[in-house]
């Protein structure tokens, strides 16, 4: 009677410990332990993105790709070995771009505290950081994860929405994480900055059904300026996924998915939900603040998908390696 009673208050104790991991991010984490983590990673984000104008897009769509595989646990940093093709490799993410600049935060950080900080809490707040300094929103970022050991293509290719999803796929792939329909619409708003290859979207413009044809939820009048700009079979021309706007992060994208000119088929099925129309539709008029403030509680959700905090995984030396 006595071992059961011991076996039952064993599990209440790993039940509490898994719910401590889960719940374990705070805001100044490192406070204690690192206390100039937070500075430093500003510090060298800054020095990059005011030499390379894409990189603040490019470092939040590489947190995105992140967190929607394994949690955000910076596996996506991993390189592949001879036995594993790690999440980098696989398709959706030969496209990323920044992890030289990951790899310098990491070392001016591990010059700071050695390993303290997590390679998964930098990619959470360079993001926040970079997006801030082109006058995007500001939003917390709890710290406190641990780097995950297992990175691979399969289950980048098994997690992250493709941008040929229709509306019903988009909201199950976000359901999956946790992520509301407004959390989609609202994280789509992200096409408010950068490019993308010509070859993610070439299909809508030239042989959309097999036929030759255009998408015709694609504005018609735009298909011709973007032919202009993307050829048949183009692997190497990109274009921006918000024209005239794409260095600065505003509320622009929704105006251009109201006029079906969004580039990809996942930015036209934001029009075919009531709730994702309705906020596109708002934020086309309206231009208000309503969006910034939805982006950081949207980002913040998302930067907690299926952390590894407390005694799991590890804090990596290097962020392309396992220890």
């Amino acid at each position: 009677m006595a071992s059961i009673r011991l076996l039952s208050f064993l599990l209440i104790v790993l039940a509490a410990v898994d719910s401590i991991n889960a719940q374990g991010l705070k805001l100044g984490f490192y406070q204690k332990t690192c206390p100039k983590a937070e500075a430093v990673i500003l510090k060298t984000t800054a020095s990059y993105v005011s030499k390379l104008h894409n990189l603040p897009a490019l470092l939040l769509r590489m947190h995105f790709h992140d967190c929607f595989v394994k949690g955000c646990d910076g596996s996506v940093l991993l390189n592949s070995t001879s036995g594993n093709t790690a999440e980098k490799s696989a398709i959706p993410n030969l496209s990323l771009g920044g992890f030289n600049v990951i790899d310098a935060i990491k070392a001016a950080v591990e010059r700071e505290c050695p390993g303290i900080v997590s390679c998964a809490d930098i990619i959470a707040l360079a993001a926040r950081d970079a997006i801030s300094m082109i006058k995007g929103p500001f939003w917390n970022v709890p710290t406190g994860r641990r780097d995950g050991r297992v990175s691979t293509s399969a289950d980048a290719l098994a997690n992250l929405p493709p941008p040929f999803l229709n509306i019903t796929a988009l909201k199950a792939s976000f359901a999956s994480k946790g992520l509301s329909s407004k959390d989609l619409v609202v994280l789509s708003g992200a096409h408010t900055v950068g490019v993308s290859q010509c070859q993610s979207f070439s299909s809508r413009l030239y042989n959309f059904t097999g036929n030759g044809d255009s998408d015709p939820s694609l504005d018609s009048e735009y298909v011709p300026r973007l032919k202009s700009k993307c050829k048949p079979n183009d692997l190497v021309t990109i274009a921006e996924m918000d024209p005239g706007s794409f260095k600065t992060f505003d509320s622009s994208y929704y105006s251009l998915v109201s006029k079906r000119r969004g580039l990809f088929e996942s930015d036209a099925a934001l029009l075919n939900d009531p709730v994702t129309k309705a906020y596109v539709t708002v934020q086309a008029t309206t231009k208000g603040p309503a969006f910034f403030k939805d982006f950081a509680e949207s980002m913040e959700k998302m930067g907690a998908i299926e952390i590894l905090t407390g005694s799991a995984g590890e804090i990596r030396k290097h962020c392309a390696f396992v220890n």
